[in-house]
């Protein structure tokens, strides 16, 4: 079994609420000093793996049994590999709309834009929505030049666990991340090769998934 390594923020959680059960999420964030919606992500985490236990109108209180927590169990087992999805790729010379036309018709939040098929860089909706606001020509401007280009660019391999994905998207803030692997080239440069996608609709699923397991 994967063990989860809790970040300093949890632990201190899991302290307060061992000295202070049961204590409220209000109480909890005025006690670290940072809002309740900052708290969710931490807590979700904690009660998920069955570390704390959440009593409506009551509070949080520590269980002991969070090691044996099947449901813990069961997410630490699944890697990105086992969620990923297809992505969205465009070469950087398309033009903006027709990389918006792809946008729509994929159903997508994010393109991802490669040269020679490795990844150099990602889209969001916001980014397209800018560029259309403006005053640029969309049908002679090139995707490449509105992108956010790498090192800038959060992503994860197939070995990371689920788990890991989720956590990237929550703490960068994205909607989608490229999976990538490591090629190196002829010449003996690294590049980045992109194998699928995890989104929030992906780590969504899996929820779903994990709570139709439980029934």
């Amino acid at each position: 079994m994967i063990k989860i390594k809790f970040s300093e923020r949890q632990n201190e959680i899991i302290e307060i609420v061992k000295n202070n059960q049961p204590i409220t999420s209000e109480k909890l964030a005025k006690r670290l000093g940072v809002t309740r919606a900052a708290l969710r992500p931490d807590l979700a985490v904690l009660t998920m793996t069955g570390i704390l236990e959440a009593k409506p109108k009551v509070g949080y209180l520590y269980s002991k049994n969070g090691s044996n927590n099947i449901i813990y169990d069961y997410i630490m087992d699944i890697t990105v590999a086992d969620i990923k999805t297809k992505p969205v790729t465009v070469p950087e010379d398309m033009m903006i709309y027709d990389a918006i036309l792809q946008l729509f018709s994929n159903d997508t939040g994010t393109i991802f834009i490669t040269n020679n098929d490795y990844l150099t860089g990602t889209v969001s909706r916001k980014d397209f929505l800018k560029i259309a606001l403006g005053n640029s020509d969309i049908h002679r401007a090139p995707v490449g030049i509105i992108m956010t280009r790498m090192p800038n660019i959060v992503t994860v391999t197939n070995e990371e666990t689920a788990y890991d994905a989720a956590k990237k998207i929550i703490d960068h803030e994205v909607d989608s991340l490229p999976v990538v692997e490591k090629v190196i080239d002829s010449d003996g440069k690294e590049h980045l090769k992109i194998t699928g996608k995890v989104s929030k609709t992906n780590v969504t699923r899996l929820f779903v998934k994990l709570g139709s397991k439980n029934k």
